[in-house]
């Protein structure tokens, strides 16, 4: 009986290598039969979004003083751009720091705080890039006093639609290359095995831009010009040949 099963076990374990010979064979032989090409695309895109970011800077002895003319100052900015119709929730504020400011020191002793430097950031989000210039007059004129950056990006739907666009263009390009090579090779594409995507574009970004506290008195806006963005997408993709 014990040799009886023995024999069994044997004869069960042949049978599940043989399988896994089978199927091993089967995968090598299938990827033997693919072909995989890489496709890029690229689509320039004019930005439909911008974000403005400047701040307010006080300076006092007192740090109190500092911070109370920097709060009155930059609620003067935020009503004048709220009156110019930019919308409440399009200004946030994403800085607000205390440095001291110490006194020249030569000596061994510890150099004293002569003033406190208040800044207050601001960053303004428009959903129209022209308006891009007429903000920064407005900040400046009242009371913004100092550049951080200027970003021109895209929208969700205007960066998925652009995208799209690359995505189609890199398919193609890898598309037409799986049938240069299948050609070649004179084989037959009978299908498509697995395909990944990837895709990037970096914004317009300006950082330190100028402030001309003239031009907020001129007639005309400051110019600012956005630029173009650049969409990419790759694909690589196997294909099945015969």
């Amino acid at each position: 009986m014990k040799r009886t099963i023995q024999l069994l076990t044997l004869g069960l374990l042949i049978i599940a290598l043989a399988l896994v010979g089978c199927a091993t064979a089967a995968s090598d032989t299938a990827s033997e039969h693919v072909i995989q090409t890489a496709g890029t695309g690229n689509v320039i895109g004019t930005p439909d979004r911008a974000q403005v970011t400047f701040a307010v800077q006080t300076e006092n002895s007192d740090v109190k003083i500092a911070q109370t003319e920097n709060a009155q100052k930059m609620a003067t900015v935020h009503d004048a751009l709220v009156a110019a119709g930019i919308p409440d929730d399009a200004l946030k504020t994403t800085g607000y720091n205390i440095y001291p400011v110490y006194e020249d020191s030569t000596g061994i002793l510890k150099p004293k705080i002569k003033t406190y430097q208040v800044t207050n950031r601001l960053t303004v989000t428009l959903h129209n890039v022209n308006q891009t210039g007429e903000v920064i007059d407005t900040a400046v004129a009242n009371g913004i006093n100092e550049a951080d950056s200027i970003q021109f990006m895209l929208s969700d739907e205007k960066e998925q639609e652009l995208r799209t666009e690359a995505l189609k263009e890199a398919v193609s390009r890898a598309k037409s290359d799986a049938d240069t090579i299948s050609a070649a090779m004179g084989t037959t594409i009978t299908g498509v095995q697995r395909a990944e995507t990837g895709s990037s574009y970096s914004p317009v970004y300006f950082q330190n831009y100028a402030l001309d506290g003239t031009s907020a008195k001129s007639a005309a806006a400051t110019p600012i010009q956005s630029g173009d963005v650049t969409v990419s997408a790759t694909v690589t993709i196997t294909y099945t040949i015969s």
